[in-house]
């Protein structure tokens, strides 16, 4: 399936809500996949505190919401993660926008240059962004 056909399909099917803890599973799995239960414990359990059971549910409601697989090898379980980080980026901003902006990326945008400090190359680069899209169709 094509990216665009795949980016599409995804956009319409149903977001896949994903707790701040869960997020940091996933992103050990957007790292290196596929990785066993224990590869992904050995990722968060020292950054995180967190025990092995934890990290197992954490890793078990990930895929009872479809947002990892699983597939059995030998005596390991091996976990993917069937939600790309793109998907998710995109889910979370605009869920982010409906709730914080009212929807509105003008909001935002406004908000962050007024409240947050830019570099000149990060200036230049909102510049060549904005311009290219004032020559969309």
């Amino acid at each position: 399936m094509g990216a665009q056909v795949r980016r599409k399909a995804e956009e319409t099917a149903e977001p896949v809500r994903v707790s701040e803890a869960e997020t940091k599973v996933m992103g050990v799995l957007w790292e290196g996949s596929p990785r066993s239960a224990s590869g992904v414990i050995t990722a968060l359990a020292e950054s995180t505190g967190w025990n092995h059971r934890t990290i197992r549910t954490l890793l078990r409601r990930l895929v009872e919401k479809g947002a990892v697989t699983v597939e059995a090898k030998g005596r390991a379980y091996l976990y993917r993660p069937a939600l790309s980080r793109e998907r998710f980026i995109r889910q979370e901003s605009r869920s982010f926008l409906d709730r914080v902006f009212g929807g509105s990326p003008l909001a935002a945008v406004v908000h962050l240059v007024e409240e947050e400090p830019l570099s000149p190359q990060e200036l230049a680069r909102l510049r060549r962004l904005l311009a290219a899209r004032r020559e969309e169709p």
